[in-house]
């Protein structure tokens, strides 16, 4: 005769409980004739506390936001501001040259990332050499 097995009841912390939140930044990106430029608001963070990936098609900007003083959650009448780890991923529109990459943040806490395009047109000549 086989057992029952007993139901045993586990507490399973969610998924929100297990990992802090983290936020998503809002990013403008736009093109000139020689570059992609993505443009986001990091106030309050310090360029050495951002982590920018480049790649030849995508862009990855990770952060935190960290509040200058401790404020208890029932003293807050209205709480809009987003504090904690943020990223963003963006894939781009055209491939670009990840080595020339430039990210300058400005004392206004806009991040602007200039990459520029890669030429669909280039090709180099080679040479055939004889096999000795």
């Amino acid at each position: 005769m086989p057992r029952k097995k007993k139901n045993k009841e586990t507490s399973v912390p969610s998924i929100l409980e297990k990992f802090e939140e983290e936020g998503e930044l809002t990013v403008d990106v736009y093109q000139t004739s020689a570059e992609i430029v993505v443009q986001t608001a990091v106030a309050g963070v310090k360029p050495e506390d951002l982590d920018i990936a480049i790649t030849d098609d995508s862009v990855t900007i990770q952060g935190k936001r960290q509040r200058e003083e401790a404020i208890h959650h029932d003293d807050f009448f209205l709480q809009e501001c987003f504090w904690g780890p943020f990223s963003r991923k963006v894939v781009l529109p055209h491939r670009v040259d990840s080595n020339a990459a430039q990210a300058i943040m400005k004392n206004n806490g806009v991040l602007t990332i200039r990459l520029p395009k890669v030429t669909r047109s280039r090709s180099r000549q080679v040479k055939a050499q004889e096999e000795a």
